[in-house]
């Protein structure tokens, strides 16, 4: 009974740091518009560095959108959870990428867990189903649309392989005492907010950013843009 309560009172404990973490996830991680934007283009830039395990170009080049989210912050005793920002762009019709939107992920887990994890995660959306989703609203994974862990290198050429049935290919890189990520039950958001501050427009929607070729935005926006399409268009 002792060992119980002081259990219990560990968790409690816990997620009293959990709750203080996650808090400051959405205050301070990426502390700035153009840092976040920044960050994520380091973590396309060394994930794609690594042929081995990098996201297939060839998913890249027929992929309708990508979002880049560094530092997905894990963490739980018993029950834990995850929260983030990142960014999300779509192609365009003439196979350019959009200004990035601002997105948050969060969700919650069960089970036996002790530690916290930082990880950077990479979405791929294979159609525009799954954005139109996200746009409209809050968008959980696995539910409003089937994600699975995406095949690494060559591996893109095992086209009968399960990873090809889901809507959202999903590549992670960990780093802390958790191993592997699941993504199972994570609520993607647009971030209206970091929006508005970005481009400096109260009220600016996520149509009007993926749609306004003219639209004005900070110079990490642009190098994200390059980043993604040399990488779209790199030889295996």
């Amino acid at each position: 009974m002792k060992t119980m309560k002081k259990c219990l009172n560990a968790g409690l404990q816990f997620m009293v740091i959990v709750s203080v973490l996650f808090g400051g996830v959405y205050a301070y991680a990426g502390y700035n518009e153009n840092s976040k934007v920044e960050a994520a283009t380091e973590v396309l830039q060394e994930i794609m560095e690594v042929p081995e395990t990098s996201v297939p170009v060839s998913l890249l080049k027929n992929a309708y959108g990508v979002a880049v989210i560094p530092g997905v912050v894990k963490a739980g005793f018993i029950v834990g959870g995850r929260a983030g920002r990142g960014i999300l762009v779509v192609r365009m019709s003439d196979k350019t990428w959009t200004n990035p939107t601002f997105v948050t992920i969060a969700g919650a887990s069960v089970g036996f867990q002790v530690g916290a994890q930082s990880t950077d995660v990479i979405l791929v959306f294979k159609s525009r189903k799954s954005i139109d989703g996200i746009v409209k609203g809050k968008f959980t994974l696995g539910a409003d649309a089937s994600i699975a862990a995406g095949p690494v290198g060559r591996q893109a050429g095992a086209g009968t392989d399960l990873q090809f049935k889901a809507e959202i290919l999903s590549y992670s890189r960990s780093r802390g005492i958790f191993a592997g990520v699941s993504l199972e039950g994570s609520a993607l958001q647009i971030d209206n907010e970091y929006n508005e501050s970005f481009y400096g427009e109260s009220g600016i929607t996520v149509d009007r950013i993926f749609s306004d070729k003219g639209l004005k935005a900070p110079a990490v926006a642009d190098k994200f843009r390059r980043e993604l399409a040399s990488r779209s268009l790199m030889e295996k």
